[in-house]
């Protein structure tokens, strides 16, 4: 019986080796296949009409490809999983008349409801709100003409160039498959090696690395339709578009050190930010701009409009304001609004269309179908936070979900039976046109020359940085590279930033105990099998512009303290005086003051009077506010000193580069911190104090200034 029961695991043990011999994928010397076994020869660049032209529907490969991948997770979405989103209006301010037909972009004063899903898009439904990643930021417009969709980004490029690759830009940033680690990080070998094999993403990578990628508030963050879209007039005039959203409050972030530790106190940051701030009546606001280009201007710069990757300098064409979108109503529901709304590139209306961008042309496909398999079925736009607010008329039936009862007998077109209604609408009567592009072209799997440029944009946006953002970038890159095991992987991306800047090179490599090195040849790895890859070199050109104002956040708006969260350190005893006059000072500017005390419940003042804590030191942390006050009164502060997390609050929010008022006894309180330790050594006069974001016994008006600075960047180590 025992040789009987050996003689049987042996057989198990060898049928499951030979079943995984022969289902293990990635044996050394496989070819690439599609699921039906056909030898691919070019996984790296869709179908199209020309090198230019637009992507083509018989393309099995790329279809194929994507569709696995839009129905690889069920049921939250593969990207863009962690969202918030919110309710509000747009308001046209200037006509668009001479460039557009589309009707809510033609009379001044048109309002058209919109909802706006703000996302991270690297993360689980169940990640931090935090992480560095681009962020989605994406507008759902409920014209009288059918629904808009503008699915942009909070950074105007893309990783890659063609949607081919889309799969392989997500499975190499999502968690790795053997272990599932890390959750909503970058900062892992796939992703680097991807990148390090792929210079086209590096852009978007600067982008990423920058404070960008960890914005304070999605009421705080650009946006970006990132492609290049057409808009077309009532003549059939066309002209080339790119879309931005601004914020009206500026654009700001936090620092690394600071996300990670937000991530640890309040995961739903800036989630809540968002909910809370339209509860308050503080409405989100951010002005549209548009930046427009002739179509015979299209080959004039020395990238390519078409290019995802590249961006047009405001210098070269600046951003021209039409409007400005409020958001002023929360959903009733997350699940019904937040989860179920449906986006997609191709909700187009009469007056606006596409190009031949082929990471756009591959959007237009994937969309709907990402939403067949995560919605259940065909109509998901009958769920109500995608329905249309124009009538739906068409022979479209059945399917999961549907809800529509559709009266009469035909359902087919053309017919008698219903008169031949609905029937087709002339150009003249809103039906939507294709812009007539003419195309003469072979069938090819290619990409452009003229997309093949993958460094003077990222070096026009490193050189673009102030000096602090530059340090924060190549922090940023060490800390990531740092966490990649692979040596060799490190050693090819500090190579791909030598070519970008030698100086910035150099130092991340010394961050990770390399040297920064010139690549003996620059190749595009994203080349068919048979190619030749000298031919794919990708050469550095001159830029249009060796740097961009826009692209800097040391130039945004900085005049407003409008919605910051301002902590008030106190305790029993605090003055009344002191506390209520900066209080009301401050919210008459439109911030929001929080008390945070040693304790939850009320704190008495020094004349008796009882004030409810918003927050204590057990549940809050300057990580969560915008700058911090420590008022007089000498019961107050001798209660706080005994508090190491009162102290401990200052020194991080000094660390943070923070603005800090003290007044009278509160003083003393900031001076027993080693923050205030070091200024008092550094003997700095009360201008230069000011200066500084430290401010000792100043005017209320001037703790209001240095808050709207945002931060003050010279307290920082400068990277060695």
């Amino acid at each position: 019986m025992a040789e009987k029961e050996e003689s049987r695991k042996k057989d198990q043990a060898n049928a499951k080796r030979d079943y995984l011999e022969r289902h293990t994928a990635n044996d050394d010397g496989e070819m690439l296949t599609t699921n039906q076994g056909v030898k691919v020869n070019d996984d790296h660049n869709s179908l199209k009409a020309g090198e230019r032209g637009p992507t083509l529907l018989e393309d099995f490969h790329m279809r194929e490809k994507i569709t696995h991948f839009d129905h690889e997770r069920i049921p939250e979405r593969i990207v863009h999983a962690r969202g918030s989103a919110a309710h509000g209006y747009f308001e046209l301010k200037e006509s668009m008349s001479e460039y557009t037909s589309a009707h809510f972009l033609q009379t001044p004063g048109t309002r058209t409801p919109v909802f706006v899903r703000f996302s991270t898009v690297a993360g689980s439904r169940g990640s931090t709100d935090l992480a560095r990643d681009v962020r989605g930021f994406a507008t759902k417009f409920y014209t009288e003409e059918g629904v808009y969709d503008l699915v942009g980004n909070n950074m105007p490029v893309f990783f890659i160039q063609d949607a081919m690759k889309f799969p392989d830009l997500i499975h190499a940033v999502k968690p790795e498959p053997d272990s599932e680690m890390p959750q909503a990080a970058s900062a892992h070998d796939t992703f680097w090696d991807f990148v390090s094999l792929t210079p086209e993403t590096l852009h978007n990578v600067f982008w990423a690395m920058s404070d960008r990628g960890i914005p304070r508030s999605y009421r705080m963050m650009e946006g970006f339709g990132i492609h290049t879209f057409r808009l077309v007039n009532k003549e059939g005039k066309s002209v080339f578009v790119k879309f931005h959203w601004k914020p009206v409050l500026g654009v700001h972030s936090v620092v690394w050190d600071e996300a990670q530790k937000i991530s640890g106190m309040d995961p739903d940051f800036h989630r809540r930010d968002l909910w809370e701030a339209i509860e308050n009546g503080n409405y989100p606001q951010y002005d549209f701009g548009v930046q427009i280009v002739p179509e015979e201007d299209e080959h004039k710069f020395n990238f390519d409009l078409l290019d995802p990757t590249k961006l047009l300098p405001e210098e070269l064409v600046p951003v021209k304001i039409i409007g400005r979108m409020t958001l002023n109503r929360n959903p009733d529901n997350f699940f019904a609004e937040t989860e179920q709304v449906a986006f997609h590139p191709g909700h187009v209306v009469p007056g606006i269309d596409f190009t031949n961008d082929p990471l756009l042309q591959g959007r237009l496909f994937s969309y709907t179908d990402t939403q067949l398999i995560r919605l259940g079925g065909p109509n998901f736009h009958e769920i109500p936070i995608n329905r249309s607010v124009s009538p739906i008329h068409n022979n479209q039936r059945d399917g999961y979900m549907r809800q529509t009862i559709n009266r009469g007998k035909s359902s087919y077109n053309p017919n008698t039976t219903e008169g031949g209604y609905p029937l087709q609408a002339k150009a003249s009567e809103g039906g939507f046109v294709s812009h007539r592009e003419r195309i003469d072209a072979h069938k090819v799997r290619a990409r452009s020359e003229s997309f093949i440029d993958h460094f003077s944009q990222p070096a026009m946006f490193y050189h673009s940085q102030s000096q602090p953002e530059k340090n924060h970038i190549i922090s940023a890159l060490r800390f990531e590279l740092g966490m990649v095991k692979d040596e060799a992987i490190r050693k090819r991306v500090v190579s791909l930033l030598y070519m970008i800047d030698q100086s910035l090179a150099d130092k991340v490599a010394m961050g990770l105990g390399l040297t920064a090195e010139a690549p003996d040849k620059i190749t595009n790895h994203n080349v068919p099998a048979d190619a030749d890859p000298n031919d794919y070199q990708s050469p550095k050109k001159n830029p249009d512009v060796e740097s961009s104002q826009a692209l800097s956040m040391a130039n945004t708006r900085k005049d407003t303290i409008e919605t910051r969260m301002i902590a008030v350190l106190a305790a029993d005893g605090v003055d009344d005086d002191s506390l209520m006059k900066m209080k009301k000072a401050l919210e008459e500017e439109g911030a929001m003051v929080k008390i945070v005390a040693p304790r939850v419940g009320k704190i008495k003042t020094a004349a008796g009077n009882e004030l409810m804590a918003d927050k204590s030191l057990l549940n809050a942390a300057s990580v969560l506010f915008d700058a911090v006050y420590i008022p007089a009164g000498i019961k107050s502060m001798m209660a706080l000193k005994e508090e190491h997390k009162a102290i401990h609050f200052l020194d991080e929010a000094y660390t943070h580069c923070k603005a800090i008022a003290a007044d009278g006894d509160g003083v003393d309180l900031w001076r027993e911190s080693a923050a205030g330790k070091k200024e008092a050594m550094a003997d700095k006069d009360e201008k230069t104090a000011v200066l500084h974001g430290v401010l000792l016994n100043q005017k209320p008006s001037e703790f209001i200034k240095a808050i709207a600075q945002h931060r003050f960047w010279d307290r920082e180590k400068v990277p060695a």
